[in-house]
């Protein structure tokens, strides 16, 4: 059995432990752990999402969530591009400063990322 998310504890503990619980329980130890969507296709949605209403706090930790959950650099890249047109430029310009600063955070070079198309 998977041990229980912290992530809200860590993020939100010291101001809002109520909303921490509900992150950690409701968000991550449930929602996440359903088994209609696998966490692959979850981790497209979830970042799609954030792209589209410029989430740019919680854009980092997901891209990182998706890489994990095995997300390729980019598929992440192909994503972007083809939401520039839906959600706008500027979402789109967002985000991929906020992938290339997880990649780099990652020490991940191009050619382990693979190559753009």
């Amino acid at each position: 059995m998977k041990a229980p998310s912290t992530i809200g504890q860590q993020t939100y503990g010291d101001i809002a432990p109520d909303f921490a619980d509900l992150t950690d329980r409701v968000l991550f130890d449930e929602i996440w752990e359903r088994s209609g969507l696998s966490p692959r296709d979850k981790s497209m949605i979830t970042v799609s999402a954030l792209v589209a209403l410029y989430r740019v706090n919680e854009l980092p930790p997901h891209l990182e969530k998706a890489l994990n959950n095995s997300v390729t650099p980019d598929e992440l890249k192909d994503l972007m591009t083809h939401l520039a047109f839906y959600a706008g430029w500027p979402a789109a310009s967002t985000a991929l400063g906020a992938l290339r600063a997880v990649m780099r955070r990652r020490s991940v070079s191009d050619e382990q990322q693979g190559t753009d198309k």
